[in-house]
Parts: structure tokens; C-alpha cells; sequence
């Protein structure tokens, strides 16, 4: 079987190429490659630089997730939800981070932010349809199978 290899180049030379925590950590952490703490504001956003570039494995997808302890403890979030690194991209990894809480926030020199994911992904073809196969739930949305 052919081993997954996901390829890192540090663009910045103090970068820190990213580990697991664990060995069966699900995410590799990102840290913050900058060169003097940086206080992000409550309710204000930002874009960190990790320091490196990555070239994922085919028929992947990196995925960029918030760190639990920072969100919990702290209020800080991704600014978009979840990053997405497509394949084809070969440019700086940058971690859009939102600080939800009502206090300040000073991120430290080379702090895990975030954690990359790499994942399978799916390329279907598009198909343009004028009617979908019906379902038990049909077209019922939030809300609309209740409460366990």
C-alpha cells in the first residue's frame, strides 16, 4: 500500500512544521509563526501566518479546525468556521482567528492555534437535475426530525 505523505516547507525561517499531540491525534498543530505576541481585540479578527506551505497527498483536503481549549476557555474562534486548503494550493498557510469573548486576547510566539486535518474528499461530477430522489425526510430542515 502506498503511504499518504503530506510534503511541509517552511516559507518563514522560524517556522515550526506541525505535529500531533498524541499519536492518534486527528490534527496536526498549527502554530503561530510570528515574532511578538499579538493582542486580538474582543470581537476582532485576524489572520495569523503558520509559516508554512504544504502539499497534500492526492485526493485529499486539508482542513483547518479551532482548538478546543482556545475556544472553550478563551472565545477564539476561526473567523470562517473551518479553513479549507484545496490540493492545488502551494501558498502560506494563514489561520483567520475571531476573538467571541469580551475580554482580550495575546496570542505568544509559536502558541498552537489551530489544527490541520487531512482528509478524503470527493470530486463528483456536477449534474444539473429537475427532480430529486424522495427520502423519509424529504425537504424537512432544522428542527424537523425533534428532539431525542
Amino acid at each position: 500500500m502506498e503511504q499518504n505523505i503530506l510534503k511541509i516547507k517552511k516559507v518563514r525561517p522560524n517556522a515550526v512544521v506541525p505535529r500531533r499531540a498524541t499519536e492518534k491525534s486527528a490534527g496536526l498543530d498549527l502554530t503561530a509563526c510570528i515574532d511578538a505576541p499579538l493582542t486580538v481585540k474582543a470581537g476582532e479578527r485576524t489572520l495569523i501566518p503558520a509559516g508554512i506551505a504544504i502539499a497534500l497527498p492526492e485526493g485529499t483536503v486539508g482542513l483547518i479546525f479551532a482548538r478546543s481549549s482556545l475556544g472553550t476557555k478563551h472565545g477564539i474562534a476561526l473567523s470562517n468556521g473551518v479553513g479549507v486548503i484545496d490540493q492545488d494550493y502551494r501558498g502560506e498557510i494563514r489561520v483567520g482567528i475571531f476573538n467571541a469573548s469580551a475580554e482580550d486576547y495575546t496570542i505568544e510566539p509559536f502558541e498552537r492555534i489551530a489544527q490541520l486535518v487531512v482528509a478524503p474528499v470527493c470530486y463528483p461530477v456536477v449534474e444539473e437535475a429537475d427532480t430529486l430522489d424522495d427520502t423519509a425526510r424529504g425537504t424537512g430542515g432544522f428542527g424537523s426530525t425533534g428532539k431525542l
